[in-house]
């Protein structure tokens, strides 16, 4: 797997669109919207159904939105919260930056390296066919591997850092699979907003 060095702006990875920018939120207010987060965000622990086996996921999850509208992934529908003001703000400077209107924001705490997301891609139809996903991540660090579909030498770490954005879109879902896993280290709470749009 080759690793992705420092980058600010767009991975130049065949079949994709992707663009990392760290110190998307500088590095103090960062930590201040961590800790909000982590306080007052609904965390939920729910069952999901892979291959017939039910089980708990490997960290904790929560729906906002402001549309009404549910999302719905392996077997699991979520009912959104109302965004908060602070996910509104979020969003806003997550919009511009995407020039999008987000409509639903996902978000994951990861409470220590057991708690991972497995290989997927965030092609489920309410997202439409070439969705674009803006991922903002605060508090510790981990890393996000990319795989191709069809080319098995396309494999691809990179280190999502605090306060820092990762946008994928056009036909990455396609063409591309993603994950967070577990790592052995000793690591603190992360937590990884999702921003989408739900049609």
């Amino acid at each position: 797997m080759h690793r992705i060095g420092p980058i600010n702006g767009r991975l130049h990875l065949i079949d994709s669109e992707i663009s990392y920018f760290p110190n998307f939120i500088s590095h103090n207010e960062a930590w201040v919207v961590f800790e909000e987060l982590l306080s007052q965000t609904r965390w939920q622990q729910d069952t999901i159904k892979v291959f017939g086996k039910e089980y708990l996921q490997p960290r904790l999850t929560s729906l906002y939105g402001n549309n009404g509208k549910p999302y719905s992934y392996s077997n699991l529908t979520m009912q959104p919260h109302s965004f908060t003001p602070l996910l509104i703000d979020l969003k806003k400077l997550v919009d511009i930056k995407c020039n999008t209107h987000f409509t639903t924001c996902l978000l994951n705490l990861y409470r220590n390296g057991k708690d991972s997301n497995g290989w997927h891609a965030d092609n489920e139809k309410e997202l439409g066919s070439r969705p674009i996903i803006a991922s903002l991540s605060f508090g510790q660090e981990r890393f996000f591997h990319l795989k191709h579909r069809k080319l098995v030498s396309e494999r691809y770490k990179l280190l999502l850092e605090h306060g820092s954005l990762l946008i994928m879109s056009g036909d990455t879902q396609k063409n591309w699979l993603h994950q967070i896993p577990k790592t052995s280290r000793l690591v603190k709470e992360r937590i990884n907003l999702t921003f989408r749009v739900i049609q």
